[in-house]
């Protein structure tokens, strides 16, 4: 059935002709204008607060917004999700990343069934492995205890485990070191195993299926790795499988009872809540891994139940969707000033460009509108010596979410003090730029002459007007990364629900894939080249001619 377009509708003709009118406001002057801006554009959940005061809009630019939110059936189409309902729609399947965040009884229905019973015990059996290998009861096949820990997945089977473990490091409970391999290219497992020891090592292989290409390659590699040290029989106390096929799990040589499963309505990019992130509790305990699940609950309670005015990830997502049709910007930037943060750029790109990057809506017909921006970033102060030159002079706004904590992990309190100082002032330079005017004054002041000054000022100007959101909070504790990490996928549906697309299928990496399984044979003089363009033909050759 097709549906209309969120761009057919009254509102969405409202919110052009509103931000006619701000095309030219500047955020400088929205506050001198409005005394009690910063009071009325943020926005608290528990110990967080989210500072929108700095962005290009207004209360009434919100109010717009929420009406465009309202006629695309945001509300709606997020209680259907949190029903249980099949809303990934391209793969018949429900939506259930949060089911796995709740801890109590309230029963949660997927095709007519509550599946909170088998996400207790899936937890219970990730703790109690978790605690059998903390304690030592869980051994090598040589009987000594396990010191490392390999997890080998892709995608959201790596880089969620993987960027959660890194963030809840000063949170690690115990002496295991942690290691992850993604990337098909031999050197990663390569350079990940050199310097492990096989009898103390144990091995993740995270695949839902248990058919991914790069995980079972590499999975196939670290099984030889192991067994030409400790034999086939060590398999089956070195490794174990999280994934939902028992029947590949044990052809691999797993016992099925080292397997830990999750369901078909648990997607790729939003399965570290899963048994996926068995790595993370083995990192952090189970109690810290709670922790993270009760963040991420809190903030589900919030987008749930919130009024739309003061619910953070619908008014975030809407603002996503302001600056991508309204405005016209193609990216936006994520600056976590937390070092242990240094992957959530990457995270959240996945989880943003994979959701949402779609030309088509659920119904099958086009999109009528720009969707998924490109999402990058890295961890401020590193930013700011190398791609803050364009977010401040660039001829292209990019929309910035800067997160900081107000206190660290280290005793050193008083450098602490100077990340959040830079974080805070790199939003207020963005926001306030810096005039000709001024530039000259300060040219002046230091002693330039006339015509050094007239040289100089332009290439010090900076426009400003460039627009922020501040995530600021206590610490980054296991709850609170939960409660962002929740807060940013709201966000993602959000914008999803307006444009009319499935945030949850990822159709557009098959072909490639595809693809690449036929072109391995031909590389490998296994096969004959194909019919194929010229380029491809002629890169194959090159290969097998230099190989």
């Amino acid at each position: 059935m097709t549906t209309p377009a969120i761009t057919s509708t009254p509102e969405w003709a409202a919110l052009l002709q509103h931000g006619a009118v701000m095309r030219d406001a500047r955020i400088a002057d929205l506050f001198t204008n409005d005394p009690d801006r910063f009071a009325s554009l943020t926005f608290h959940v528990g110990d967080l607060l989210v500072d929108c005061s700095k962005h290009l809009a207004t209360c009434e630019t919100l109010e717009a917004l929420l009406a465009v939110a309202a006629a695309a059936d945001v509300p709606g189409q997020r209680d259907a999700m949190f029903a249980g309902e099949r809303i990934n729609t391209s793969e018949h399947r429900a939506v259930g990343h949060v089911a796995l965040r709740r801890a109590g009884d309230e029963p949660f229905m997927v095709g007519g069934k509550d599946v909170m019973p088998s996400v207790h015990a899936t937890l219970q059996a990730m703790a109690a492995f978790t605690n059998q290998v903390h304690e030592g009861v869980r051994r090598g096949a040589t009987g000594e205890v396990f010191t490392d820990v390999v997890n080998i997945g892709i995608g959201g089977s790596d880089l969620g485990p993987r960027m959660v473990t890194a963030a809840l490091a000063p949170w690690h409970t115990n002496s295991l070191r942690s290691h992850f391999v993604a990337n098909v290219d031999p050197a990663n497992l390569h350079d990940v195993l050199d310097g492990l020891n096989p009898a103390t090592t144990l091995l993740i292989v995270a695949s839902k299926s248990f058919g991914t290409l790069e995980t079972l390659t590499n999975a196939r590699a670290a099984r030889a790795w192991l067994t030409a040290a400790l034999g086939e029989a060590a398999v089956a106390d070195h490794f174990v499988a999280v994934s939902a096929n028992a029947e590949r799990v044990a052809q691999f040589g797993i016992n099925p009872t080292n397997m830990f499963t999750f369901g078909d309505w648990v997607g790729g990019r939003y399965s570290v809540w899963s048994s996926i992130g068995l790595s993370v509790m083995l990192a952090v305990g189970p109690d810290y891994f709670r922790a993270l699940l009760d963040g991420a609950h809190e903030m589900d309670e919030h987008f749930h139940t919130a009024p739309p005015e003061g619910n953070v990830p619908l008014l975030l997502g809407m603002l996503d969707v302001w600056y991508r049709n309204v405005h016209e910007l193609q990216s936006q930037a994520v600056l976590p000033y937390d070092d242990h943060l240094q992957l959530l750029p990457a995270y959240l790109q996945q989880a943003m460009m994979e959701s949402n990057g779609k030309q088509v809506r659920r119904d099958g017909q086009q999109v009528g509108e720009d969707t998924s921006p490109v999402l990058w970033g890295a961890a401020g102060t590193n930013g700011q010596h190398t791609f803050h030159q364009m977010l401040h002079q660039g001829t292209t706004p990019v929309p910035c979410d800067f997160l900081v904590a107000m206190q660290g992990h280290t005793p050193d309190a008083a450098q602490h003090l100077d990340l959040v100082a830079n974080c805070i002032a790199q939003a207020e330079a963005l926001m306030m730029g810096r005039t000709e005017a001024q530039v000259r004054e300060a040219l002046a002041e230091d002693g330039l002459d006339e015509a050094a000054i007239d040289a100089l000022a332009p290439h010090k100007v900076m426009p400003g007007n460039r627009p922020t959101t501040m995530f600021l909070y206590p610490q980054l504790t296991p709850h609170m990364l939960g409660m962002l990490l929740a807060c940013w996928e709201h966000r993602i549906f959000t914008a999803a629900a307006v444009w009319g697309i499935n945030a949850f299928d990822q159709w557009g990496v098959e072909l490639g894939k595809m693809l690449a399984t036929s072109i391995r044979p031909m590389l490998a003089g296994d096969a004959l080249p194909d019919a194929r363009d010229a380029s491809t033909l002629g890169l194959i050759a090159h290969v097998l001619k230099h190989r």
